[in-house]
Order: structure tokens, then sequence, then C-alpha cells
């Protein structure tokens, strides 16, 4: 069964946005820190954005500024709001769900954002 489903990517200019959405059961969201991690090709996965369950929240260097992951908790659903988006941020993003109690991880089928010159 799938249990986090992702939405948003796609293809956007360089200075451009796009949001990110990812759903996930109640069950698994209100017991998981949530992130998004990207892969670009011959690269491996990195974290971009993490956000606890309270709305604490970490950025890797190269996007912060300019990307913001927030939380709905009522509706289970985390996002990742890109702005002034480079070639470099060319890569496939994916939700990741990490229960804070057995460490247990989530993943979702992963979405393609593409930033041309």
């Amino acid at each position: 069964q799938v249990q986090l489903v992702e939405s948003g990517g796609g293809l956007v200019q360089a200075g451009g946005s796009l949001r990110l959405s990812c759903a996930a059961s109640r069950s698994i969201f209100s017991n998981s820190a949530m992130a998004w991690y990207r892969q670009a090709p011959g690269k491996q996965r990195e974290l971009v954005a993490a956000i606890s369950r309270g709305g604490r929240t970490n950025y890797a260097d190269s996007v912060k500024g300019r990307f913001t992951i927030s939380r709905d908790n009522a509706k289970n659903t985390v996002h990742l709001q890109m702005n002034n988006l480079k070639p470099e941020d060319t890569a496939v993003y994916y939700c990741n769900a990490e229960n804070i109690w057995n460490k247990s991880e989530y993943w979702g089928q992963g979405t393609q954002v593409t930033v041309s010159s």
C-alpha cells in the first residue's frame, strides 16, 4: 500500500517556484518527523529539509533562504515551497517519514523537479 503520496513536481525556469506536497496516513504522520530528500543523476541522495512534529525545521545550506518546509497536522500533509529555483536543484525529490519512536522510515515514490536555464 502506498502511504506517502507526492505531488507538485514539474519543469520550471531558473528563478521560478514550485510547491511540493506529500500526503501521509494519520498513523504515519502523527508519529513521524517529515523530510524531503533529493537525488540528482550520479549523486547520493541528500537531505533537503526536515520538520519535527512540533514544527522545528532544518535545511541544507544550499537551500536556506529559498526553500520552506511546513506541515499541516490536521491534513497529514507536508509541503516544500521552493523559490528562486536554480538548475542545480534539478533532481528527483522524495518525501520521507521517520517514526520518532522506533525510527522506521517510509518513502514516497519520488517526483521529478527540472529547472532549466
